[in-house]
């Protein structure tokens, strides 16, 4: 007779569920990559045994004009063709026309505003000569901020030649927020990027890569080593990305004294004090300040005579050593503003080498400027207004970028989710390890203190795979930061577990380090190494925009008389996305109960149900206690006793 009863009461759950999205058999199909593996992209997630990319060295000499805020000089490239093609042309990025008023950014971002509208136009980069193998360049053109160079002598596989180019550009006063000049009390502040004619990275992917730059999407760069000299007025400090090696040239003797005792130094060392600044040093005449800085995709640099300068050791975990620096202007010092810039530098650099993968460059330098956080590698451009939690939150920002792309080279013209939201996801480990989480807050994205995911998993956002440019301004945070960090933080901590994951991640990081991975090059590491097929999970929250929606349908005693006897739970997916599952019931005693379901109970359908054993009645069951999971109605999630 029991059987019965509990059979008709099923019969009559069933018919109450509510109408699904939910498609168990496209969300668990089998054909989740496009294409095997192949000898250049291993089915792993390796870098296959014939894997190979090209790469580009840069020599570059340039002078500050600070009467016409202009950079002019030279750039020799020298550039190797390791790929199994024969190049007939070399691709070069031209950046700084983004800021000619006729450039498709000024069609496009700056009509429609915002954090990367111009604010002025220049001539953009003024190409003065080209020389290919030291001969003038015959046959080229420049399409807004790209060039093609077409080469008289095809360059074969395994063969290399050199591009020099003479040119010029005038510094706008807000670069896109990449780049930029501020005016200080004590003088300008030059953040320099984009500075030098970059090579487009030609790959086993799609060739040459050569979407043009619009000012919200990023970049995508070739690996190399760079030696450069910037030549400036004598009173002028300058930073820049990689090695100083002629600091004995450049510094005073208090200087150079104080700059070698910082790399000895945990504590922070003042190298330029706010008096030194001041004082207005009476150099006078041009100095020339040189880097070097190997295996970079990139580099930037800095200069002023308004920089008040310290610098601290930075520990890495081999035993070598690093050197954290800030430079800023007087009215951004203080212990609540820039005066913990180096602090705040040292900390992040030292935790994520120890937690991730170890710090490759001998400086790590803070800059204080015009631009509110833009990463380079071995130096970033932060808010010269900001101090606090919020200079903590955007310096470690941007030095987890030398993590993702700097040092895993992913394409962030293209994929922002895998640079912007990688990196927002470690910083939100970094945060809760700084100084025993100073600057923690209970909003973040391992507290469970969710918000937005109606409009995050709505019809009016943009999904992970989306082109940086397609996506709309106002929905970028979610789209390249939030959501992508929100995706690897459950998939850390509710779908693999700490130590499954952190393998896994560290593993992507070592095979693809100083290489291009691509988003199947990440999701095929990723399983290889925690051992669970994810295609279920890259398809809803990196493929497409899904949503999830999970209810408590329904529960039923198995005895009504006598409660102890124990319950049957019914649950429904409403929507597209799948989730494992954590269910709290709650008992008129006191009781509590935590079930755990994997993603699995979704396999066959939208509907499951489960017994749970009881010692009293039932008081309320909700779905996801916690608030964990984007759940977008959270209405259904929780079921009391008599609804």
């Amino acid at each position: 007779m029991l059987k019965c009863f509990v059979v008709l009461c099923t019969l009559i759950v069933v018919n109450s569920f509510a109408q699904s999205n939910f498609n168990n058999k496209e969300t668990f199909a089998p054909n989740f990559y496009p294409e095997n593996g192949n000898e250049y992209r291993a089915g792993n997630g390796e870098p296959g045994a014939k894997y190979w990319q090209n790469r580009a060295d840069y020599s570059i000499q340039v002078t500050l004009d600070t009467i016409a805020e202009k950079v002019s000089g030279n750039v020799t490239i020298t550039y190797f063709n390791n790929s199994p093609q024969t190049l007939k042309e070399i691709w070069l990025q031209l950046d700084q026309n983004i800021y000619r008023k006729d450039s498709r950014a000024s069609a496009t971002t700056t009509a429609s505003g915002g954090r990367w509208a111009n604010t002025e136009f220049t001539k953009g980069f003024e190409i003065n000569e080209i020389l290919i193998s030291n001969k003038p360049a015959k046959d080229y053109w420049v399409n807004d901020t790209r060039m093609k160079l077409k080469l008289e002598d095809a360059l074969t596989p395994g063969k290399n030649t050199t591009v020099n180019i003479k040119y010029a550009f005038t510094i706008p006063q807000y670069g896109s927020d990449r780049m930029g000049r501020l005016k200080t009390k004590d003088g300008w502040i030059y953040e320099v990027a984009q500075w030098y004619p970059r090579v487009c990275v030609f790959d086993d992917v799609e060739g040459w890569n050569q979407l043009p730059y619009l000012g919200q999407g990023e970049f995508y760069l070739e690996y190399g080593n760079f030696d450069y000299a910037i030549t400036v007025p004598a009173n002028m400090i300058v930073v820049g990305s990689g090695e100083l090696t002629n600091a004995k040239d450049c510094l005073t003797d208090k200087q150079f004294t104080q700059y070698n005792a910082a790399k000895n130094s945990d504590a922070t060392v003042v190298i330029q004090s706010e008096a030194d600044v001041k004082a207005k040093p009476s150099r006078t005449g041009t100095l020339t300040w040189k880097f070097t800085c190997t295996q970079a995709r990139d580099i930037a640099w800095a200069a002023s005579k308004a920089f008040v300068w310290d610098a601290a050791r930075i520990n890495l975990p081999s035993g070598k050593k690093s050197l954290a620096m800030s430079v800023y202007p007087p009215e951004s010092a203080g212990k609540r503003a820039w005066g913990r810039s180096t602090e705040f530098v040292k900390t992040s650099i030292e935790h994520y080498s120890k937690q991730w993968f170890e710090y490759t460059y001998p400086v790590a330098t803070n800059v204080a400027g015009i631009v509110g956080g833009m990463e380079y590698p071995g130096i970033v451009f932060c808010g010269y207004g900001a101090g606090g939690g919020g200079l903590w939150g955007v310096t470690d920002h941007e030095f987890g970028h030398n993590w993702f792309p700097m040092i895993v080279g992913s394409n962030e013209r293209k994929y922002a989710w895998m640079d912007e939201g990688f990196n927002t996801f470690i910083n939100s480990i970094s945060v809760a390890n700084f100084n025993n989480g100073e600057y923690k807050s209970s909003n973040d994205l391992a507290s469970g203190n969710l918000s937005g995911n109606a409009f995050m998993f709505g019809e009016y956002s943009d999904g992970l795979f989306t082109i940086p440019d397609v996506i709309q301004q106002g929905n970028l945070g979610n789209a390249a930061y939030y959501k992508p960090a929100y995706a690897l933080t459950l998939l850390r901590e509710d779908v693999l577990g700490k130590e499954r994951f952190d393998e896994a991640f560290r593993t992507y990081i070592n095979r693809w380090a100083f290489k291009h991975p691509t988003p199947w090059d990440f999701f095929r590491t990723m399983e290889d190494i925690s051992g669970e097929d994810l295609g279920w999970f890259w398809r809803s929250w990196i493929l497409k925009n899904d949503a999830l929606d999970i209810a408590v349908n329904n529960i039923e005693y198995e005895d009504r008389s006598n409660p102890s006897k124990g319950i049957q739970i019914y649950l429904q997916n409403l929507d597209k996305m799948a989730m494992p599952v954590t269910v709290k019931i709650t008992e008129s005693n006191g009781k509590s109960t935590l079930v755990n379901l994997p993603v699995e109970i979704w396999q066959r359908g939208d509907k499951y149900s489960f017994f749970v054993n009881t010692t009293a009645k039932v008081k309320s069951v909700e779905v996801d206690p916690f608030k964990r999971l984007p759940d977008t109605n959270r209405d259904n999630n929780l079921l009391k006793a008599g609804n």
